[in-house]
């Protein structure tokens, strides 16, 4: 089983003629665990969800791609709430206005985390405003730095700049978390707010220095390309497609990614992320874009189920 630990929220998404807002369930961490439902995956969720009538919506859509809520107490209090704005072009980047002051996902504490998780856990993903946002962000910390050194960790920070107060205290905080992690997924937007002008190769050594196993970057319709501690680095475009929208494409393409390992028994040890020949590296990636791909195709975020991927 993989655990998705972070945000679940409700996007505000515009209707086709921008006159109105469609409530739709979201969040970097919610996304990737319907995601990983969709593809067949054993998977749970990791956070708190309110009772709201927005909480329901949520359950409802975890529940409905088979993602176990055990380690998701349901809670009084409000909902995160986001209002996205879509902006043309295939590689634009959706825009957001996060509501999050008093939310049940954003006041987790210490408290909240479970005692110990399941033997059959082999993974935990984090990522995204659920580590940028305090108490929250501190809590999930703890259980990162807890469960390191027994399964895989991966990572999406899937950086939103209107949720960093601090660049400089951030980016310290993002080195902190590779010592701990072993998969990093981050788009090319994500690098140039995180460092900006720099070039990834430049900055791969200190990271594999800190513990990472694997990199992987994503470029939209250009493509994505996977680096390892051991030095592969393999390349793979992205599928020629019409874009209806890229809400929720890097969420879809990391379930992708960690269901392919998780169907290859790579994520049973994290040894066997370094030992990825470049040819399953490149299966991997084939696999993520065309995930992706399908859900640039659809309105929102809208993930692929495993009979639409094919063998």
């Amino acid at each position: 089983m993989i655990i998705c630990c972070g945000e679940a929220l409700i996007d505000f998404i515009p209707t086709p003629d921008g006159s109105t807002y469609q409530p739709c369930p979201g969040g970097s961490i919610l996304n990737i665990a319907v995601g990983l439902g969709r593809m067949a995956v054993p998977v749970g969720f990791l956070s708190r969800l309110s009772t709201d009538l927005f909480g329901d919506i949520l359950a409802d859509q975890l529940l409905k791609n088979n993602v176990d809520l055990n380690y998701c107490p349901r809670v009084e209090g409000q909902t995160t709430l986001a209002f996205v704005s879509l902006a043309e072009g295939e590689n634009a980047e959706p825009q957001y206005a996060f509501y999050t002051e008093g939310a049940v996902d954003r006041e987790m504490t210490v408290d909240d985390l479970p005692g110990q998780l399941s033997d059959e856990v082999l993974a935990l993903h984090f990522g995204s405003i659920s580590l940028v946002l305090e108490p929250g962000a501190s809590a999930l910390e703890v259980l990162m730095e807890r469960e390191s050194s027994k399964r895989v960790i991966s990572l999406d920070p899937n950086v939103r700049p209107i949720v960093i107060t601090d660049w400089d205290a951030y980016r310290q905080r993002f080195l902190k978390w590779l010592s701990q992690v072993d998969i990093l997924r981050l788009s090319q937007v994500d690098l140039d707010w995180l460092y900006p002008a720099q070039a990834i190769a430049d900055l791969l050594p200190g990271w594999f220095e800190l513990g990472l196993s694997l990199v992987i970057l994503t470029q939209g319709d250009s493509g994505a390309t996977a680096f390892t501690a051991n030095g592969s680095q393999v390349f793979v475009p992205a599928p020629k497609i019409k874009v209806e929208d890229t809400v929720g494409a890097g969420d879809t393409f990391f379930s992708a990614v960690l269901t392919y390992l998780y169907e290859k028994d790579v994520l049973t040890d994290r040894r066997n992320i370094q030992a990825m020949a470049e040819s399953d590296l490149h299966a991997c990636l084939d696999f993520a874009v065309r995930a992706a791909a399908i859900n640039c195709t659809r309105k929102g975020a809208d993930p692929p189920y495993r009979h639409e991927m094919g063998l």
